[in-house]
């Protein structure tokens, strides 16, 4: 599974490709290095779903491992309501829902499906309010599109790319003090 997408740095690609090569020289260091508070939060909320303990109703399946051939994705779900045919990812809170966000919502319905899974609602289940946030199941011209994105990230390097630093997002990203592309320093210290 080497040539398989990780569905966690979907959302990461369109923030910022070279985070993802950030993510992995530094995977191995210590997190409080360059874990932020959201960071955090986000790991602690998903530790429930991992634990199983999410949820105690034998129709949900949680924290299931997923993988598509098709698309070389792979990844874990947080919940399937099994009887409506649900996937719901659940954040802590989500003050904006990023096109990442849903790509990665998407690649774990695509995931399912070539499993097996009934899929027939997607939602986002933000924890810090209690709410349920429905999101459109993609449509033939979304998944072309989503496929080009796929596409984009397998052919991606770093050392051809061009980077252009958005202050931004520089701002905002977990890695800003150790990357070597730029002088920015994040909001998180």
């Amino acid at each position: 599974m080497n040539d398989y997408i990780a569905i966690s740095t979907l959302n990461d690609f369109i923030f910022c490709p070279y985070s993802i090569y950030l993510h992995n020289v530094y995977m191995e260091t210590d997190e409080t290095m360059y874990h932020a508070t959201p960071q955090t939060r986000g790991r602690s909320v998903h530790e429930t779903v991992d634990k199983k303990t999410a949820s105690n109703r034998a129709d949900d399946i949680l924290s299931l491992p997923v993988y598509s051939e098709e698309y070389g994705l792979m990844g874990k779900i947080d919940v399937y309501k099994r009887k409506i045919g649900k996937l719901i990812e659940r954040k802590y809170q989500m003050k904006q829902i990023y096109q990442g966000q849903i790509y990665q919502l998407w690649a774990q319905m695509l995931c399912l499906k070539e499993m097996g899974y009934a899929v027939e609602e997607l939602a986002f289940y933000e924890i810090s309010t209690n709410k349920m946030i429905p999101v459109k199941m993609p449509d033939e011209e979304d998944i072309r599109m989503f496929k080009g994105f796929i596409d984009r990230f397998r052919k991606y390097n770093p050392e051809e790319t061009p980077f252009i630093v958005n202050p931004n997002k520089c701002h905002h990203c977990i890695y800003c003090n150790l990357c070597d592309k730029t002088t920015e320093n994040n909001v998180y210290q």
